[in-house]
Order: C-alpha cells, then structure tokens, then sequence
C-alpha cells in the first residue's frame, strides 16, 4: 500500500454520508467533474459513482471530444450514469487549435461556475479542457481536485498536466513517485493523497458483459485480435501522417487480426485517420469508440495491445497484457515487465513483438494501484479537514 494512502485507507473505516458536520449545521457539498474524452470519463466514472452513492450531489459538465459526432458522440456514456446532472458545452469545431479551445472553454466555464457555485470542481489529467476549467477555479477561489497529477510523459501534455497541479488545490494521484512530484512543485503534503488509478477500478473485477456480448455489440468478427491506439503527438505534427502509416503498415503486414479505437481530436488527426482508412477492413474493425466495461472486456480477451494510449501503460500491465508503446507520447509514464518500447518507423521491433508477444501473458502490475481508488476518494471527501483547508495557497518547499 503506498505510504501516501495510509491515511485514507483508515478513512475508509468511517463512511458516511456526503455531508460535512459542523455544530448543529450539516451542509450537502455539490460537486462537479468536468469531462472532456472518453479516457478521462473512464478515469472519473468511478469517483462520481462511489461520491454519489455517499451522499454527495454530484454532476458532470461535458465538453471537447464527447460532443463530436465523428468521435462516438461519447456524451451519451456520460448521460448513462444514473443519479448525476448532465451539462453540455460545446466548445470547438472541427479544426480548432488547442488555444481557441482553451479560450472557449474559459469562457463557457466561467459563465458555468458563476450560475451553479459548485463547491467543489474535479478535473484529470492533462487535457486543455481540464487546463481551462483549473484556471477559472483558481481565479475565482473555487476548490478544485487534480486526478493523477505528477505524471511524467511527452510532448505538451506534460505541460498541461503540472499546470493544472499548480493552479488546483487538492491532489488525488496514481503513485507515490507521482505524489513526491506534486510536492516538488510546491504544493502541500498535507492535500497530498496517492489514491491510485481510478480506472483500475473498472478493470479489476468483471466488467459485466461477456466477450461474444462485445464482439456482437461491436461487430468484431474474430476471436484472436490485438488492440490498437495511435493518438496524435502535437509537437510532431509534421511527421505524424509518416508515422501512422509506418505503424499500420507494419500491423496490416503481420496478418493478424486488430481492433482499432480512433485517435482523439488533437492536431494531426487527420492524418492518422487517413492511414487507417487504408487498412483491410477483413482483418482491421476501426471503431470511434467503446463503452468502458465493453473496452475493459475487450483488453482481458485481447492478445497484445499497440499504440500510444495510456492505457498501453497502465491498463495493459495491470490486466497482465503484453502492450509496445510506440513514441514519445508516453515517454517516462511507467514501466513494468509487459511493456515494450519502439519506434513507429522501425517496422522490425514491431513485427518481433507481435512475434514474441501474441497472446503472452503477465503477473498483475500494481505500482499504480489496487482497483480501490474511487472508494478512498469518497472517504477523503466525508472529513471535515477537506472542506476547511484554505484556498490561498503558499509555495510549500520539499524540505518543509
């Protein structure tokens, strides 16, 4: 168990209701996670769930990829979850470049916050919708949550993602590594709490649906198939059409069968999107996206998993999936046994893994967690010390 998470650990030993109690008051916090893929809905589903089953009133304001047609019109998961508010906001056309969408989201945000004063604002990761929504809550002394902050990777997500550490007031992290890295940005120990990855949640019992359930569902026509997700890298959109022909070359090559998740919306997309329009469509099922459980069914049944998704990296070794991670996009993020490295051009280390590796099979990774990170969440959320911390907040050095 991390050291980070003993405290929360004990906390869980005192769930109650989603109400803080101070004299003869009992206040009700609202809280609202801000949702802008179907990555990080995964991540926060089980937070809001284990929140909203403690008593808190808990919504999702939804926006980015999740509005687009052309990437599942993924808004429609986020409405499925029961006992929730749902609100839209539509802030980027096709095309947008990630400042616009910043602004636009700031702007729709703002207007958001100032009409339904949550108390407490939740955001993941390293995405610009998340970057834009910490920055109104910092201006504007709203408390906000980071989830999985501390993450070292590539390109400009990386940015985003201490950014958001910066301008949030709590932290909830994978690791321990990643929470001693919040804590060298200067953020304080004590709002500090190494919870693990809430999507392991999903992954670490059944998923609730069968595989000849997924393969009907998704019309995947073949029982022995890898998984592939390429996104784009934004710093290297010049060579990302290269790249993504390389890969898929290399994997249509093998003569094995893949499922295929589309890339998210960022820059360079479309050139991803036009290489795998030229995959053979007997052996390639190319989806925009999947439900959570079906995805997580999915990852159990599959062989390998190729691509540039965290879920290569966290996911994969957690379920005990061989994954290569291909690029810089994932540079640092983790290791363990079951993930390998290569390039999307060297077509050989990426035939000698599909080689290797089909179908191989590895004990459980649990550097970041156990698959019990929504309910430490909601223990840590139900004491009174979470709600009265102040939000002015001092540079704390690591020494301190």
């Amino acid at each position: 168990m991390f050291p980070f998470a003993l405290l929360t650990a004990r906390l869980l030993q005192n769930v109650g209701l989603g109400r803080t109690v101070t004299g003869q008051q009992t206040t009700q916090h609202s809280i609202l996670f801000v949702t802008g893929t179907r990555a990080d809905f995964g991540k926060l589903e089980p937070l809001a769930t284990a929140t909203r089953d403690a008593g808190f009133a808990v919504s999702f304001f939804v926006t980015g990829m999740h509005m687009l047609d052309r990437y599942g019109l993924t808004k429609l998961e986020v409405h499925r979850t029961p006992g929730v508010q749902v609100h839209e906001f539509l802030n980027q056309r096709a095309g947008d470049p990630q400042d616009m969408v910043l602004a636009k989201t700031v702007i729709g945000f703002s207007d958001f916050v100032k009409e339904h004063q949550p108390d407490l604002v939740v955001i993941h990761g390293d995405r610009v919708e998340a970057l834009a929504c910490a920055l109104v809550c910092a201006t504007n002394y709203i408390r906000c949550a980071h989830i999985e902050g501390g993450e070292v990777s590539g390109t400009i997500d990386e940015i985003y993602r201490h950014c958001n550490s910066k301008l949030a007031s709590d932290h909830f992290v994978s690791s321990d590594d990643a929470a001693r890295r919040v804590m060298s940005l200067g953020e304080a120990s004590g709002r500090i709490h190494a919870i693990g990855s809430p999507e392991l949640d999903f992954h670490a019992g059944p998923s609730g649906v069968t595989m000849p359930q997924v393969q009907t569902r998704y019309d995947i026509a073949f029982d022995d198939f890898g998984i592939c997700v390429f996104h784009p890298v934004t710093s290297e959109m010049g060579t990302m059409g290269q790249q993504a022909a390389a890969l898929f070359g290399a994997l249509a090559g093998s003569g094995k069968n893949f499922v295929v998740i589309a890339p998210n919306n960022d820059p360079g997309s479309a050139d991803i999107f036009a290489a795998i329009d030229q995959l053979p469509k007997d052996r390639f099922r190319v989806l925009p996206s999947m439900r959570f459980a079906h995805f997580s069914e999915l990852m159990k049944n599959a062989a390998v998993m190729v691509g540039n998704s965290s879920a290569g990296v966290r996911e994969a070794p957690f379920i005990g999936l061989p994954s290569l991670d291909i690029g810089t996009r994932q540079t640092n993020r983790a290791k363990s046994p079951s993930v390998f490295f290569a390039d999307a051009t060297d077509t050989g280390a990426i035939a000698g893994f599909l080689r290797d590796q089909w179908g191989q099979s590895y004990p459980r990774h649990d550097a970041f967690g156990g698959g019990s990170a929504a309910g430490r969440f909601a223990a840590i959320l139900q004491q009174d010390t979470f709600w009265d911390a102040p939000l002015q907040k001092t540079f704390h050095d690591a020494a301190d």
